[in-house]
């Protein structure tokens, strides 16, 4: 399998400006896909602007009158964040989710991700933090990866008054239900490149690996989680 992915869990660090915090391996023309935000116009242009100063150039999807046709003509593909259920709905809307698929795993291009944009990579998108307020067809992702992520995954504070349910609970409710595949909780800083069938945590944080049925484990940056390739996960 071809494929190269930067999936990241957030765009934007305290302290930081937007994609400060990491470099990616994206080729010098990127397709930018900003349907996970309403102001679409916007959100392009911010992420134009960052670009170019990192010397790459951005074409925004929603700029085309052919959004199939640009992503099968795409050199790289960055999907920002925002909404998850309404970037997979626009996905969904405009016929690309079998399209990026294809490109990025058949043809090769490289796919970057942050966020609502790391969501969809995955298997689906039920493990995402954002509300549902609008529908997609279906939770099923794009499928880049044979897990799902959780990304800006928070761990619990212990002297916190809040008496809702921790992000850790949620996953373990989500592996309550049967043929569950494992989740990898995205610390804010981190992110996962994965190059072929190989697999390294990367950034600046670790990350927290859930399996239905096993007992959490942590993952330094610089580790190799290759095995999450694999269909067995």
């Amino acid at each position: 399998m071809k494929r190269r992915l930067l999936l990241v869990s957030n765009s934007t660090l305290h302290g930081g400006g937007y994609l400060q915090h990491f470099a990616s391996n994206l080729t010098r023309r990127i397709l930018f896909v900003p349907y996970a935000l309403h102001d679409r116009d916007a959100y392009s242009k911010t992420a134009r602007d960052k670009f170019k100063t990192l010397g790459y150039e951005v074409d925004s999807v929603h700029e085309t009158p052919d959004p199939v046709d640009a992503v099968r003509k795409a050199e790289g593909i960055f999907i920002g964040g925002g909404n998850t259920f309404r970037l997979l709905k626009s996905l969904y809307d405009s016929k690309l989710v079998t399209e990026i698929r294809k490109r990025v795993l058949e043809d090769g291009i490289p796919y970057m991700g942050s966020s609502a944009g790391t969501n969809v990579s995955t298997i689906s998108i039920n493990t995402t933090n954002d509300m549902p307020i609008v529908y997609p067809p279906t939770f099923a992702a794009i499928g880049l990866v044979p897990f799902n992520i959780n990304p800006h995954y928070l761990d619990a504070d212990p002297n916190s008054k809040h008496m809702g349910e921790t992000r850790e609970q949620r996953i373990v409710q989500y592996h309550e239900e049967p043929d569950t595949p494992c989740v990898l909780g995205l610390r804010e800083g981190s992110m996962l490149l994965v190059e072929g069938s190989k697999a390294t945590l990367l950034g600046s944080t670790k990350a927290r690996l859930f399996q239905r049925g096993k007992h959490t484990t942590e993952y330094e940056p610089g580790s190799d989680l290759s095995f999450l390739l694999t269909d067995a996960q």
